[in-house]
This record gives structure tokens, sequence and C-alpha cells, in this order.
């Protein structure tokens, strides 16, 4: 693609194909991205390749970073290779010239994850919800996206793509554009700890000083409890949001000290860049100039762009959602609490839908503690906490909004924190009996202070004088927090 043409300026601000439900909007015109841009089987294409050898240990021993031919000799599906690798008979024998290929890539694959957690990458894996709709565009079921082997094989051919192209241009010393992902922020990492304490877990390090493999050995500890998924989600949102920049960084949840887009090109913007760096840098290093003068309002560009399709992609995807619950109104379900703030509780069902169940909507006033994550009620100690299993009642759903709202319904899932609702009448009793002293204190003073004339004189308040008045709303009538979004 020529820079500076027409093309190139839409595709710069586009910056990023996006993916919403069933479609996508193309960063390309489609006549490039389906046709000959996309790597069809048994046609000629004309690709930028990275040929790495790589030994046992994982470790890249040899590169070639150049322009290729490529002809591919199958289109497969991820669902083909998970078959195959699975040892489905009729598969293997529907694409048995390539079987051997595909096995040795699995194999390679294991050896390229057990590098990547050996030095501590960190894995955010989380559920992943993936919307079937009708014809009309109608969502008619939500289930869960599937990672098999074949999806976390390409993942890791294309991450060690990535960082050797990286590594490759930061040690020339050239102009280039990265990856990054900046360190956590100290006062998040706590929070993450703070909550992560509250189910019991040993924490090895401080917020300003704790290790990838500390923060692995968390998420192995919690692996298959109710709660992980959750943890896992409080991990990721503790952690910087990963950006495009002129300057390497690394990247901490990769745990990679060189990391880029190189392996998508069709559908990103830097991808696209970086192609066009190797092939200019390859003709003469005159250009290094004028890089290093674009990249920096590129990397700018792309990252903005970046954040702006997630939103909308998150967006679309709350409506689709909450369209479908729509005809699920007043259905009851077994649900667990993926999130706790001072104005609810936010559920999510095993298809990943979430709702919202307000604390106006509770049957008795909260408290909420902002330490730990969770809401107890005052009267009856249940106390909610986040990845704990509860019952609810679909009660709203409103497909223009993307907001679900969740009632409570009493079940046996339901945890009553006695120690603490103990622990609160002993404080009130020692506050009472504080104030019994005080009072005790005071009329012995005033005996010492005042003679039976003085006493004579002072003339009894009534009663009603006395009366302390109690007008608290008791959470009534408090105005809705904004629902997260």
């Amino acid at each position: 693609m020529t820079e500076g043409s027409a093309l190139d300026k839409e595709a710069l601000n586009r910056a990023t194909s996006v993916y919403v439900t069933d479609r996508v909007v193309p960063m390309l015109p489609e006549r490039l991205s389906n046709g000959i841009c996309s790597l069809n089987p048994q046609v000629d294409r004309l690709t930028q390749s990275a040929i790495m050898e790589i030994n046992k240990q994982g470790r890249v021993v040899n590169y070639t970073i150049t322009q290729t031919v490529i002809k591919t000799s199958f289109r497969m599906t991820y669902s083909d290779v998970n078959d195959i690798l699975a040892g489905d008979g009729e598969k293997r024998q529907e694409f048995k010239k390539i079987v051997p290929s595909i096995e040795l890539m699995a194999k390679l694959h294991e050896i390229l994850e057990g590098m990547r957690i050996k030095r501590g990458a960190l894995n955010f894996d989380t559920n992943e919800a993936k919307i079937l709709v009708d014809k009309k565009g109608k969502p008619v079921d939500i289930v869960l996206r599937q990672r098999g082997v074949a999806e976390r094989m390409i993942e890791s051919f294309m991450l060690i793509a990535n960082e050797t192209v990286a590594e490759h241009f930061s040690k020339l010393d050239l102009p280039f554009i990265y990856r990054i992902h900046e360190e956590p922020k100290a006062e998040k990492v706590q929070k993450f700890i703070d909550y992560a304490s509250s189910f019991g877990l040993r924490i090895y390090g401080t917020a300003s000083e704790i290790s990838q493999e500390a923060l692995q050995d968390i998420m192995r500890a919690v692996e298959g409890e109710p709660y992980a998924d959750v943890l896992s989600m409080m991990l990721l949102r503790s952690m910087q949001q990963a950006r495009y920049s002129e300057h390497n960084h690394g990247h901490y949840g990769l745990a990679a000290d060189y990391y880029t887009h190189f392996t998508s090109p069709i559908r990103r913007y830097p991808d696209l860049l970086v192609h066009r760096m190797i092939r200019d840098y390859g003709r003469s290093k005159e250009v290094a100039e004028h890089f290093e003068q674009v990249i920096p309002e590129i990397a700018t560009q792309s990252s903005n762009r970046e954040r702006r399709a997630i939103e909308a992609e998150r967006e679309v995807e709350a409506m689709k959602k909450a369209e479908y619950m729509e005809e699920y109104v007043g259905e009851e379900y077994d649900a667990v609490v993926s999130s706790i703030v001072k104005f609810g509780l936010f559920v999510e069902l095993p298809n990943t839908v979430e709702g919202l169940i307000h604390i106006t909507n509770l049957p008795e006033f909260y408290h909420f503690n902002e330490r730990d994550l969770t809401l107890r009620g005052e009267k009856s100690g249940i106390t909610f906490r986040v990845g704990q299993q509860i019952r609810i009642r679909v009660e709203r759903a409103d497909k223009m909004t993307g907001e679900i709202d969740f009632s409570f319904i009493p079940s046996e899932f339901d945890v009553i924190e006695k120690g603490l609702k103990q622990s609160g009448r002993k404080d009130r009793s020692r506050r009472s009996d504080k104030k019994e002293d005080k009072r005790k204190a005071s009329r012995s003073s005033d005996k010492r202070k005042h003679s039976p004339k003085d006493k004579k004189k002072k003339s009894k308040k009534p009663f009603y004088k006395e009366v302390a008045k109690k007008g608290a709303k008791h959470g009534k009538g408090r105005g809705k927090g904004r629902r997260a979004k």
C-alpha cells in the first residue's frame, strides 16, 4: 500500500478492524482483505515472513525476516485442527497430507507456551461469549467461546514472530513502533492483593515490588475454584492498558523484553507500518529520519482507535445480551457474584450475561466494605462476596441501553457471617458501656461541684425534651448509582 495514498489515509483513520457480533467493519476494503490480501488455498500470495529456527527450550536460535511467496494447501478452521489433534479419524483422513505437520506444530506450541510461563507471562484467560444470531441479527443463543489447542497454537506462533521482529529492529537501533505493556501501578496492585487476601491466599511481595511469578502462583492456587474467573478478571483490571509507542518498554503481561504487532497487516495499521518498514529499511536506512517523525503520531492514533473499537464491541455485545435476555424476564437462575460496588452487586450467569442487583432492591440495609469488596446485611448478616454463588431472578432487560437488572432470591447459597454480626453487637455494647461510664463520672462530678441547694434550684427537663429525633431514610430514597459501563 502506497504511503500517503487515499487508501493509506483511510486505513490510518480507521487504524483497526472492528468486530461486532456477526460482522466486521474492516480497516481495508473487503475486496482487498478477503481477496488479494487473504491467504486463500492453492493461490500464490506475496507476503512478509519471519522464518525462525526454535530449539527445544523455545528459544529462537536463527531467523530470517524477508519477502516471500506463500501458497497454502488447505483452508482450515480451528475446529478442524482441534478435531485432528483429538484423533478424529474422518478429519485426519481428509487432511492426511498435513496431519504430521499439524502434530509437529502442536508440539512446538507446547514448548513455546512452557517457555512463556517459565519466564513469568501472565494468563488472562477469561470466559468469552459467542452470540449466535439469526438471519435478521436477532440473538438466539449465547455460548462460551472455546479456546482449544488450535487457537492457542496460532497465538503462540504469532507471539514468537512479533517478539522476533521487535527484537531485530531494536538491536538495529532503528526507529520502530512497539507494542508496550508497562508495569502496573502500585495502588491498583494493592487493591488486587487486598482482594486476593480476602480468599485466604498468601501473597509474596508488595504492591510496588511483586513479581510476575508471584502473580502466577496466586492464579495457579485458585484454579478450579468458583471465583477463579473473577480473580483473573480482577488481575486484568489491575494492569495498565497495552498501547503502541515509538519507545520500547517491554511487555509486562507477556514478560517479553521486545514486542510489536507484525502478524495482522490486514486488520491493524501498526502491523501494516511494520511491513512497510521491513520493506523500506531493506532498501535503504536513509528512510529512518522519516519514520522517526511519523511513528509517534501513528502510535497515538492506533492506540486511540483500538480503545474506541473495544468500547464499540463491548457496547454492541451488551445490547445483544440484553436483547436475548428480554425473553427470559421473570425466570430464575443460579449465578455468580462478579463484582461488588457501593450501589449494589453485579452478577454473572454461566453464559457470561451480567446484570445488576441494586442496593435499593435488597430486602434490608447492606454495609459496603471497600477493602474486601463485600456487602453485609445489617440485620441478617447475609454477606455477598465476589465469586460466591447466588440465586437471582431476571427483572428487566433493555436492549437500547444494554442494561439488565436482577433481583436477589434467598437460597441455600446464602452465607451468613455471624462472627461479623456478633462483633458489631459487641462493638455497640462496648460503646454503650463507655457512654454509661461517662454518665456515671459526670453525675459523680456534678455531686462534687453542686450543693444540695443548687440541686433544688435546677428543675428537671420534661422527658420529651430528651428524646432524640431519628429521621434517617436508611437506604430508601437514595439515588441509584450510575451503572459501570
